[in-house]
Parts: C-alpha cells; sequence; structure tokens
C-alpha cells in the first residue's frame, strides 16, 4: 500500500469513489479536464499499486475564531473500497494528512464525523456546534405583532439576483461566533441557490428596513402524509429587530406547517428567548455531529482571546503531530515554550473543545484527560464557553 498525494490523474477516480461509498448516484462516464483543472482540494490516497482504494479530501477554509481569521482544514469524503475496510488504509492517511497539514499552515481541522470514537483516535474531539428547535408555529404567535408598523421590508430571493446584502448580513454574524467560515459572494450564493424552486422547494427571504439589510432566512420545504414541515437551513441577523423579524415571519405559517424546525447556533437558547404559552411544546435537540482538531496549539494559543493580565503554563499532548508536544506561557501578548510546571496538564483533543469555546474550566475538570494544577481562576477567565456557528458542510 502506498500514501500519497491525489494528483489531477487521480480526480476522477476519487470522485468515482466517493460516489459510490456515499450512495451517490451520477451519470458522469469521463473526467471533465475543466473542473479536475478548478479542483483546489488537498486529497490524499492511498493506493494498492495502481488503484486507488481509500481517500480523504482536505478542503481549504479560513475560519473566524475569536473575531481572527485562521486557516482550517475542512476533511472530506473519507472513504475506502468495501473490499479494503480494516485494512488500515485511513489510519496511514491521517498519519500523512495531519502532520503535513501542520506543515501548510493551517491552525485547526474539523470533519462531520459517522463514528465519533474512530476520528478520536486522530485527535479530532466532539463539537455540539448547535441546537434545534422544533415546534408548530403558533408557538411563535407572541411575535405577529412585534414587528407591525416597523416598516420591515422582505423579499424572496431568485437565482440570479445579487446575494450582497444577504453577504453583508452573514459577516456582520459570522464574525461574531468561532468556527464560522469566511464567505466570499460566491459562497453566499451557494447557500441560496436551488435548481428548481418549486421542486427543490428552498425559498430564501431578505428582511430590510429602509434599505439596510437587517436578517435572512433560508429554508426548505418538506412534505410528508401528516403534515409539512418547515426546515430551517440557515438564518442570520444583526440587531434583535432582525431575529424579531425571522420569528415574526415564521409564525405566519400556522395553516401551512405542522412543525418548523429551527436551528440556532450553540450559545443562543430559543428556551431562554422567547416567552411562550408552553415551553414545553417545544423540542430541543443538540447536535453533535461536529468534530474539531487543533493542528498548530501555539498558534492557536496566540489567536484566542485572552485578558489583559493573562499568564499561565500548559503542557499539551499529541500522538500525530511533534511540535505540539510542547510546554507553553501563554501570555496576553505572547505564547513561548518554557520548562516551567503547567498549571493545566491536557492532550490535543481536550485543547480543541476548550480552546474553540465549546466548553468551560468546570466541565473541563471532570474530563479524565485534564489535570490542572494550580491557577483555576486565570483559566476559568481564559477558557470561557463561547458562541458557535459552523456555517459549511463538506
Amino acid at each position: 500500500m502506498t500514501i500519497r498525494k491525489i494528483e489531477d490523474k487521480d480526480h476522477f477516480e476519487a470522485y468515482k469513489l466517493a460516489a459510490y461509498c456515499f450512495h451517490q448516484r451520477i451519470e458522469v462516464e469521463e473526467p471533465d479536464p475543466q473542473k479536475i483543472k478548478e479542483d483546489t482540494r488537498q486529497g490524499w490516497g492511498a493506493f494498492d499499486e495502481k488503484t486507488l482504494i481509500a481517500q480523504i479530501i482536505n478542503n481549504p477554509f479560513n475560519f473566524y475564531l475569536d473575531g481572527k481569521i485562521i486557516k482550517t482544514g475542512g476533511i472530506g469524503a473519507v472513504s475506502t473500497l468495501p473490499e479494503y475496510r480494516d485494512s488500515g488504509a485511513i489510519r496511514q492517511i491521517f498519519e500523512k494528512l495531519i502532520p503535513q497539514a501542520y506543515q501548510n499552515g493551517e491552525v485547526i481541522s474539523t470533519l462531520y464525523p459517522f463514528n465519533h470514537k474512530f476520528y478520536r483516535k486522530f485527535g479530532y474531539e466532539v463539537i455540539p456546534f448547535r441546537n434545534e428547535y422544533t415546534f408548530s408555529p403558533d408557538i411563535l404567535k407572541d411575535y405577529q405583532t412585534i414587528a407591525e408598523g416597523s416598516s420591515i421590508k422582505i423579499t424572496r430571493w431568485k437565482n440570479g439576483e445579487k446575494a450582497d446584502n444577504y453577504l453583508e448580513v452573514y459577516e456582520s454574524f459570522a464574525k461574531t461566533m468561532n468556527l464560522s467560515a469566511v464567505r466570499t459572494l460566491e459562497g453566499m450564493e451557494k447557500h441560496l441557490k436551488y435548481e428548481k424552486e418549486f421542486i427543490d422547494r428552498k425559498f430564501s427571504y431578505l428582511f430590510t428596513k429602509d434599505e439596510k439589510p437587517l436578517a435572512y432566512l433560508i429554508f426548505t420545504d418538506v412534505y410528508n402524509s401528516e403534515s409539512a414541515e418547515l426546515h430551517v437551513n440557515e438564518c442570520a441577523w444583526t440587531c434583535r429587530s432582525g431575529f424579531n423579524a425571522i420569528l415574526n415571519f415564521l409564525s405566519r405559517f400556522t395553516a401551512d406547517y405542522g412543525k418548523i424546525i429551527l436551528p440556532l447556533p450553540k450559545g443562543i437558547d430559543l428556551l431562554k428567548i422567547i416567552t411562550s404559552p408552553n415551553a414545553y411544546n417545544i423540542e430541543k435537540r443538540t447536535c453533535q455531529h461536529f468534530m474539531l482538531r487543533v493542528v498548530n496549539a501555539q498558534k492557536l494559543l496566540e489567536v484566542i482571546k485572552k485578558p489583559a493580565d493573562c499568564n499561565f503554563t500548559i503542557k499539551i499532548e499529541d500522538e500525530l503531530i511533534k511540535e505540539n508536544n510542547i510546554t507553553l506561557r501563554v501570555k496576553s501578548d505572547s505564547v513561548t515554550q518554557t520548562k516551567d510546571k503547567p498549571d493545566i496538564d491536557l492532550n490535543i483533543r481536550a485543547l480543541s473543545q476548550l480552546a474553540s469555546g465549546c466548553s468551560n474550566i468546570d466541565e473541563a475538570m471532570l474530563r479524565n484527560d485534564i489535570i490542572i494544577n494550580s491557577n483555576e481562576e486565570m483559566l476559568r477567565r481564559v477558557f470561557t464557553e463561547k458562541l458557535i456557528f459552523v456555517s459549511e458542510s463538506f
């Protein structure tokens, strides 16, 4: 078995391998040279002689973390031909890919796991990244009058129209969240675009006041035998008026939908915001199908927000990236190597949760792989829970 980067000549086989393993139906029988030329993803494959038997694609992203932009990899298309499974091919690919990601300047790596235990072997840790709320539209009846007289304009987006206003709202929203991706105008349009509007049943609405964009809502109409359901794909807002406008709009669908499913970023809890007649009528589900791995621990600790008087030491262990086996002194304006006794001792998985704002020190102290020796008050101020908005699929 040979492990190497996927080259242009391998791209079509990689495409077919992913299609085979992820149950996709494709009609393309020949590679498209133009698409191969435009493919900027970094793929690694395991080859048995000349046959591609397993692969991992590392999609390049820039993510926001504490208001700063960091280089990120989005792991996808993890796939192995059935006859080669349990051969260790994926493990061998990860053992090459992860150290290379460090050399390429990535700060974190992320993925959507099929199994959390499997990816923990490679240093990834679960990030509960959003909550989904299921309720009937009449739960929002108190919002039916909030936006009245506020001169908020609601406009439905059509393919081919500009998405500038949507992007303006997204950027304002995403910059305040951790793990949201930096989007281009083209990237924003991909989230709005549909093939056939009334077949895909995908609709996007922009909310403006005095021509200033306040919020947007993207949702899909899902029909079943009992009643139709409104599934919100994504929503974002710039202010309370924008958030209220979204809920006001959703409250109008009492005759259309039996259920609304509304995802919100981790840290924004609908049950703490709305004054519904009965909170028991709202179902809440935490989504945990997302994982993160710190690739460059020193760089990440430089990036995260810290108090002005920050000063603590941290010892980190990492099985795949030797540069992360290190003890660091972390100050507000510097992160340097040290031989001093660490205030906190942890592995790369635990650091992934703490540094991303997924968990706090009280939760960390309950993990078996974290030891806090001293300076607890400072650590409590540094590692706080933060808003998390995971915005891309890969």
